[in-house]
């Protein structure tokens, strides 16, 4: 392997031992990812503004630093890129509409400073669909983000383009935002590691569009893609608003998920038992069925669509001067609307799921009971489950998979859906590879407070079955 391989293939950790034991500089580096960039993106799609001229800058800075002794920061000389619904000081932030375009930002999102202030140099923005409001990432500004391992399949929303962009190597890691598989699709349909925070353990202030419903917060989760489990449990240690609590494995029960229930490929089948058959030689193992799982899609989809879309809806028609309707009428028509049709056939989704006010006291208390219930449940538990029935399909399909008028979401969402409703903390691990050469992940759930133990799972599965392969 030479050694720009070596470089693209490295997570942050090897990258910062490199170049504090000098040897590559950060200078080098940064001109490296920025090159796989450039490169890759014609083809996938998945970055949408760079800052290479700026990196250099800081790349020249950072060697300075290094040469007098002064290198600090858990990421010091780490390229880094970021979801485009993250503020960045000097950098659009758009959501993919349109009517964004050239909105430069004066300052940093709270995580972006905190990732800054140890180090890390933002070397571009990446993909998402509009208003990161779809399980695809397309969008009227950008285009479609294809995913690396085969450009006729997905990559995965919201965070798609940060998906493809690890999985090809063009940042040494990223960040992304889940209020609805939104780490986890990419992750697992690209073969990336990520991490989505449980409720309210890291800060959205400067990440767009701004999540006001308290129970959308609840299902708000920021988090890392990476190639490595310890480089996601660096980054989440870096922006979390709390201090990991160490936890012993050993006292925990691994519950793997298995049901008939529900859809699965084969491939996801097998991963499973193999998964099982391995863990339970050495754990405490179970295969019960997954408390309030069922119920998990149905209420996600409730509380996305708490207010009918009319938030969304006002920031994607510019204050509310448009019709769902009629936008998706023109770009099914072969007419051009401002919107693309999947945030259209979302938001008139939204309105039609839209809970009456009983239904909003009875979620109320189903989210009250479930909480106290999983807080128990969860308390030296891990569940492992898929993320999607399948690998990475072609385009179109998850989308219609989720946002059918025949409610097939209720069969396709509850494995992303059960997070999500319950704000819980899940991280995404590659598995492996189906029969077509498509990237497989399994996710692992527990509850606030446990994220060590998730770590060090996911950290046991990643050797056992892989981790990480870079896509050419």
């Amino acid at each position: 392997m030479n050694k720009v391989e070596s470089i693209l293939r490295a997570d942050a950790f090897d990258i910062k031992e490199m170049i504090l034991n000098e040897k590559v500089t950060v200078a080098e580096v940064t001109s490296i990812f920025s090159e796989r960039m450039k490169e890759k993106n014609p083809t996938v799609n998945f970055l949408v503004e760079n800052r290479f001229d700026a990196a250099v800058e800081q790349a020249a800075k950072a060697d300075a630093a290094r040469s007098n002794g002064e290198a600090k920061g858990k990421l010091f000389g780490v390229p880094m890129s970021m979801k485009e619904s993250f503020n960045v000081a000097g950098m659009q932030t758009t959501g993919g509409l349109i009517g964004r375009k050239g909105f430069v930002q004066d300052q940093d999102a709270e995580v972006v400073r905190k990732l800054k202030a140890e180090g890390a140099i933002i070397i571009g923005k990446t993909n998402t669909p509009e208003l990161c409001f779809c399980q695809e990432t397309d969008n009227k500004l950008y285009g479609r983000t294809n995913n690396p391992w085969n450009l006729n399949r997905t990559a995965g929303g919201s965070s798609g383009g940060e998906g493809a962009a690890i999985a090809l190597g063009a940042a040494t890691v990223g960040l992304g935002s889940d209020i609805g598989g939104s780490i986890r699709f990419p992750s697992h349909f690209n073969g990336v590691v990520g991490f989505k925070s449980g409720k309210g353990q890291v800060s959205q202030k400067g990440s767009f569009p701004l999540v006001e419903n308290a129970w959308q917060q609840r299902m708000l989760g920021i988090g890392p893609l990476a190639k490595t489990v310890r480089d996601a449990k660096l980054i989440y240690s870096i922006i979390a608003n709390h201090e990991m609590d160490e936890k012993d494995i050993g006292d925990f029960s691994i519950d793997v998920f298995r049901t008939t229930e529900f859809p699965l490929s084969d491939d996801m089948v097998k991963i499973l038992n193999d998964v099982y058959l391995y863990l339970k030689n050495s754990y405490t193992t179970e295969r019960e069925p997954i408390p309030h799982l069922e119920e998990s899609a149905l209420l996600w989809q409730e509380i996305m669509s708490i207010d009918g879309g009319k938030s969304t809806r006002t920031i994607a028609f510019e204050n509310g001067k448009g019709s769902p309707f009629t936008a998706f009428t023109k770009e099914m028509t072969g007419r051009n609307a401002t919107i693309h049709r999947y945030l259209s056939w979302a938001l008139i989704g939204a309105s039609l799921f839209k809970p009456s006010a009983k239904r909003v006291n009875e979620i109320s208390l189903l989210l009250k009971d479930g909480d106290e219930f999983l807080e128990e449940y969860l308390e030296r538990r891990l569940i492992v489950m898929p993320v999607y029935h399948t690998a990475a399909p072609p385009h179109g399909i998850v989308y219609k998979e989720i946002f059918s008028i025949k409610k097939t979401f209720l069969k396709y969402m509850p494995f992303v859906a059960y997070a999500n409703t319950w704000g819980l903390p899940s991280l995404t691990v590659p598995m492996g590879k189906d029969d077509d050469g498509m990237p497989v992940g399994l996710q692992i759930i527990s509850k606030n407070g446990n994220e060590d133990a998730i770590f060090s799972l996911g950290t046991i599965l990643e050797n056992q079955f892989g981790g990480y392969t870079m896509a050419n």
